[in-house]
């Protein structure tokens, strides 16, 4: 049993490399979790593609010893949480367990949106949030210029943040005096009955489901019933502790504390994130109010290469949307690909990072459908459906309108940068809120269809800001829109893999890209392929690949010219034959290149 004034729970946030998880490293280092020998950089990014790419994907947590200046032993409980504005959901849980914050900014690049975003978090989790400076130790470091910053834009007293450099220890005992003399201690009564959050849970092969708690009241021992209050399970705790970062068990866990619970659960649907645990015989009489449940932002279909390989994919699936509650599927069927799954993610990342860990931690081959947004459609007759696949979008002779979701996005940016950016943006179909400075920085608000940011808006962005300009965005609302289907038919066959939503003015030019990208793609077959854009019976762009073709007159020696015409016709009319029962073979790697919309 710990005293609640000892414990002090607190997460991380910042905007991406600005060195969250580098501050984590050094204060694990510093209260002696690991040893120098096991010690390396990321040290709680336990994935491969988090330590490749740099970037924190999972929120992690790590509990910690600290002897402060007074003599007296404290227990930080410490979550590292993701920066990348698709991982938002990541940070929202996160924050719900902690009751402070500590916010780290880069000296040399100060306010970014994502740090915005993450403070607004904070503020709603009612948490005590102290700024902290990182990377004094740079040569364009300017922590004065960053202070002045952090109290322009957040609005939050930064006189006395502490000036650090995380890579290299500089401020790392202030850092943690900070965090036991400023944040508060947690609030609970272990005499009460056992109320816990589910913060998170996740799959492992030897344990079963590993379930993360935040207990609130009572205490949580070893061998007790408890019961999910929004499933109604019932489980015996067989084996509890904490992360030290290693998994170390212990006997019970206290009011206040956090830590991990193993109860046999082999059921992936029975670990719901944000809900309430509780002892069996004495339950608690009120639910904590749980998350808010995520809003899936751009969807995809998966489709395996192999269809032996469906129901692999089906578990592999469950097990990751238990690992990440923010990704939602359900089943999907196409006349191209066969049977799989619509997919729907928080953003383009997100959507890339469980596409690359369904093939690396599950070793499956997929197909992906091209991403889109939910679209309302308004029928003629009244009714109002949800669609997010261009395949299930009605007869246009039955729609009465459409309505697509747009988004409040922010975007910082260096002046230097700003007229391309907002020209960027009104191309995008933007109507600017605001545009407001700060120092050199320029900070823009626009409202965008969440439509036109889904493909390529990021890359354009970071590539016409040298990498210096940062965004982020909230689904703010859906509004009418002049949206039409564009089919890509192939050989006077419909691909629905390949029909996409677009506005009117938008549409030609999409579906001209599309069609001379498939013409590089498709391989030349032995009849005519013509390849179409059309938005219903109207053609709107036409692609043709020429067919391979014998030199029929090659054994012609002079003659006649109705010789070598008669042999040419008899050519012309097999050819014909031909692509009338011929079938087009479209490689798969053709259908993700094809919508791949990058470079214009």
């Amino acid at each position: 049993m710990s005293d609640l004034s000892h414990i002090r729970n607190f997460s991380i946030v910042a905007h991406i490399d600005h060195g969250k998880s580098t501050l984590a490293d050094r204060l694990i280092q510093k209260c002696g979790a690991v040893s120098d020998r096991e010690m390396k950089e990321q040290l709680l990014d336990n994935m491969d593609i988090e330590r490749e790419r740099g970037i924190t994907i999972k929120a992690q947590t790590v509990r910690l010893n600290y002897r402060a200046q007074n003599g007296e032993t404290y227990i930080l409980n410490l979550i590292d949480t993701p920066g990348h504005v698709d991982f938002g959901y990541e940070v929202s849980r996160s924050l719900a367990a902690c009751e402070g914050s500590l916010l780290v900014v880069d000296a040399t690049q100060g306010v970014e949106a994502q740090t915005l975003a993450n403070v607004y978090k904070a503020l709603d989790a009612n948490h005590e949030i102290v700024p902290i400076i990182n990377k004094i130790d740079l040569p364009a470091a300017d922590p004065d210029r960053v202070k002045m910053q952090i109290e322009d834009v957040i609005g939050i007293d930064a006189s006395d943040a502490p000036l650090i450099s995380a890579k290299t220890g500089i401020g790392i005992d202030e850092v943690l005096e900070t965090i036991v003399h400023r944040l508060p201690a947690p609030k609970g009564n272990e005499a009460a009955p056992l109320k816990a959050m589910l913060v998170d849970s996740w799959y492992d092969a030897y344990l079963g489901i590993i379930v993360l708690v935040r207990v609130i009241d009572g205490v949580l021992k070893k061998g007790l019933s408890i019961r999910m209050m929004a499933t109604k399970a019932v489980y015996k705790v067989e084996r509890l502790g904490v992360f030290t970062p290693k998994m170390t068990d212990c006997d019970s866990l206290a009011a206040g504390e956090l830590g991990f619970i193993i109860c046999g659960i082999k059921s992936i649907g029975e670990t719901r994130v944000g809900d309430t645990i509780t002892d069996d015989k004495n339950p608690t009489q009120t639910a904590l109010p749980g998350f808010k449940p995520s809003l899936s932002v751009v969807f995809c279909s998966l489709f395996p290469v192999d269809m032996s390989d469906y129901e692999n994919l089906k578990e592999s699936l469950g097990k990751l949307q238990l690992n990440d509650a923010a990704f939602q599927f359900s089943p999907d069927k196409s006349t191209a690909l066969g049977q799989g799954f619509r997919c729907g993610f928080l953003g383009l990342l997100h959507m890339e990072i469980i596409q690359e860990r369904l093939s690396r931690e599950f070793n499956l081959d997929l197909i992906t459908t091209a991403p889109s947004v939910a679209y309302k459609v308004h029928l003629t007759n009244g009714t109002e459906i949800v669609t997010h696949n261009p395949a299930d979008m009605p007869d246009p002779s039955s729609i009465a309108f459409i309505e697509e979701p747009w988004v409040k996005a922010t975007i910082l940016t260096p002046d230097d940068y700003l007229g391309s950016i907002l020209q960027l943006c009104s191309e995008r179909r933007g109507v600017q809120k605001d545009l407001t400075y700060v120092g050199n920085r320029a900070m823009a608000v626009y409202h965008l269809p969440l439509n036109e940011i889904v493909f390529d808006f990021y890359d354009r962005l970071k590539s016409i800001s040298r990498g210096y300009a940062s965004f982020d965005y909230e689904v703010s609302d859906y509004e009418k829109s002049d949206l039409v289907r564009v089919n890509i038919l192939v050989n006077g066959e419909q691909v629905d893999a390949l029909a996409f939503l677009a506005h009117r003015s938008q549409s030609e030019r999409r579906g001209r890209q599309i069609c001379e990208r498939l013409k590089t793609l498709i391989p030349r077959h032995q009849f005519k392929i013509p390849i179409q854009a059309s938005i219903g019976g109207k053609i709107i762009a036409r692609e043709d690949i020429a067919a391979f073709r014998k030199d029929v007159t090659a054994k012609c020696y002079g003659g006649d010219i109705t010789r070598k015409r008669k042999l040419l016709e008899k050519q012309k009319e097999g050819k014909k034959k031909m692509r009338q029962f011929g079938n087009v073979e479209i490689p798969q790697s053709a259908f993700i290149q094809a919508l791949k919309i990058g470079d214009e």
